[in-house]
């Protein structure tokens, strides 16, 4: 009887995707849903944790970012008159905050791991942090080279990772299908800068 009860009680994000999943879960937090909450959560955490962390925060710091962001959309809830921007809402939201907690001073950005990864060498291990440093400052040199929306989109990708990608097309107004092949174009610019700075 209990499951007949809950397949008839289907929640209303079920079967849904993308903007419209996000929305039907906000609707249905605002009248006190936990679960549909705990969607949003889940689902949205990893783009709000690594735009915080895009935009020149460390683990602690982004940790902070994520729980005030999250605490004001509870407190704000409300006030999205658009449920179905609510993608956006919490990229800007990110974005701010990050500024904001990046003023009072912030640690260094770590290198992303799959970043790291493309760019590993055989130099001998007691100078491998030394190195790990000098690659780094490479790298970010190099990102800040490239477009405004390639150093963006690699952000929420390469940062948030791919099961992202729909929240991510739907925050830069991209096809869901060009993200991935824009991303490689944006990495191979990227390693082609990076050679360029470790060639000086």
């Amino acid at each position: 009887m209990t499951e007949l009860r809950t397949a008839s009680m289907s929640p209303p994000w079920e079967g849904l995707e993308g903007r419209d999943r996000h929305a039907a879960c906000l609707v249905a937090a605002r009248t006190g849903d936990r679960a549909a909450m705990d969607v949003l959560v889940a689902e949205l955490t990893p783009l709000v944790w690594h735009v915080a962390r895009g935009n020149g925060l460390d683990r602690s710091t982004a940790e902070d970012v994520v729980q005030t962001v999250w605490l004001a959309l509870l407190r704000h809830m409300e006030r999205l008159t658009e449920p179905r921007a609510l993608v956006s809402w919490l990229i800007t939201t990110t974005r701010r905050e990050s500024n904001r907690t990046r003023r009072r001073g912030a640690g260094q950005v770590e290198l992303p791991q799959e970043m790291a990864e493309k760019l590993t060498n055989d130099d001998p291990l007691p100078e491998a942090e030394l190195l790990r440093d000098e690659r780094d400052r490479q790298l970010w040199r190099a990102f800040h080279r490239l477009s405004q929306r390639c150093q963006e989109l690699l952000r929420l990708t390469v940062l948030a990772g791919r099961v992202e990608y729909r929240a991510v097309a739907e925050a830069m107004h991209m096809p869901h299908g060009s993200i991935g092949p824009t991303r490689g174009r944006c990495l191979s610019s990227l390693r082609t800068l990076y050679d360029g700075e470790a060639g000086r």
